[in-house]
């Protein structure tokens, strides 16, 4: 396949995506659901917080947790995103197959599937530290805000999800039953291990060495830098690590997992064709 076959690819499915995920409630129903979803989420780490602080929400600790917890949204929206594109086709629309037949590379389309579930997720994400702002008082000032940083690393932490997503999708075209539940499985131990809501010192030594392991450790890092500069720095995980290094390590891991998706997927995929599981309903 040519470039333009897999741009093609990518947009019609990103299009799609858009379609599926915003087509079941009229716009003002689906604004209010993208607002109150986060926030929501966030209520529940501020409940749990302020019961354990006493309501003491003016420490570095609670930015710490709060923006960890803000960005995870891209976490469980992108990664899950793209492997329940296989479920959602083949299970539900009952389209993979006719996927398969046409001019398009299937990899490329799961990646444009994800690109829907990213905008909802950045709506999300800024929802949600606005709130943060506003009512929370979090220190975050845009004119302190690291923009270059910031950008960056969203940029290749979401190209990081997408791909493990890829090598997720690979995984579920093998499997039946519940099999929805592997993207989820993968955020909560991403969730656990990656310092999202507490610095990972707390964990065992064998299990902060699987956290520093994972790429999703240093792109939270990273955000939480960007974001509040020297309030994330304080904390013990990546104190003596630079944002420099700490970006080259989370793209270094991205490459690694980015090849090692790739095998994942082509392995599978041709496991799948070989076995007909391409158009197997299973979950409906």
């Amino acid at each position: 396949m040519n470039r333009s076959t897999f741009l093609r690819s990518f947009i019609t499915s990103t299009w799609l995506g858009w379609q599926i995920e915003s087509n079941w409630a009229d716009p003002f129903l689906f604004l209010v659901y993208s607002i109150v979803k986060p926030l929501a989420g966030a209520g529940i780490i501020i409940v749990m917080y302020g019961v354990i602080s006493k309501g003491n929400f003016d420490t570095p600790l609670f930015t710490y947790i709060y923006i960890g917890n803000a960005f995870y949204q891209y976490v469980a929206m992108v990664m899950t995103g793209v492997s329940w594109a296989v479920i959602d086709d083949r299970e539900h629309y009952k389209t993979l197959k006719y996927i398969y037949t046409a001019p398009v590379s299937v990899p490329w389309y799961l990646l444009g599937r994800g690109v829907s579930r990213f905008l909802i997720a950045t709506f999300s994400v800024a929802v949600t530290i606005v709130f943060g702002v506003i009512f929370l008082h979090l220190p975050i000032q845009i004119q302190t805000i690291q923009w270059p940083l910031l950008i960056a690393s969203i940029l290749v932490g979401v190209i990081m999800l997408s791909l493990i997503g890829v090598l997720l999708a690979g995984i579920t075209l093998l499997t039946v039953r519940q099999s929805f539940f592997i993207g989820d499985v993968v955020a909560g131990v991403f969730f656990l291990f990656c310092g999202v809501i507490f610095p990972i010192e707390l964990l065992p030594p064998a299990l902060q060495t699987i956290g520093r392991l994972l790429p999703v450790t240093y792109w939270i890092e990273l955000v939480r830098r960007a974001m509040v500069g020297q309030i994330a720095e304080a904390f013990p995980t990546f104190s003596g690590i630079t944002e420099a290094r700490l970006f080259a390590i989370l793209v270094g891991l991205t490459i690694i997992y980015g090849v090692i998706s790739i095998i994942v997927w082509k392995v599978c995929d041709r496991s799948a064709r070989e076995q007909g599981l391409i158009d197997w309903t299973s979950n409906y």
